[in-house]
């Protein structure tokens, strides 16, 4: 079996609202494929699909990989969100931010190009 991409989800307790809240994260709709579910697609490969379970809300975590962590932290930055949370490494930089829910999101930039993918 190849494995080609992968799909990562989360739970939140209102799915309406944590889709607003992603389009202004992302800066852009999502699709619906599900009525009960909103997914984002990403150029390099790869989804976000978001979808309401109110009981594991808050419990999930990804990581999203970035070009220029800088940048990213800067928009987070205007969004008012805590971007205190960072790490830093000779092949990756990191900034841990929460969703309303809680659910956990890493931006990671990649220093080395053998960590890229």
């Amino acid at each position: 079996m190849l494995i080609q991409n992968a799909l990562a989800s989360v739970a939140v307790k209102d799915l309406a609202a944590s889709a607003k809240w992603y389009e202004v994260l992302f800066g852009r709709p999502p699709s619906r494929p599900m009525t009960d579910l909103a997914e984002w697609r990403f150029e390099h490969g790869g989804w976000l699909q978001v979808y309401q379970l109110p009981e594991r809300a808050g419990a999930g975590s990804f990581t999203l990989s970035v070009t220029n962590l800088d940048e990213q932290i800067a928009r987070l930055d205007a969004m008012q969100m805590n971007t205190q949370q960072r790490t830093s490494s000779p092949t990756v930089r990191t900034v841990m931010v929460t969703d309303p829910d809680g659910n956990h999101i890493a931006f990671a930039e990649a220093l080395d190009a053998s960590v890229e993918h």
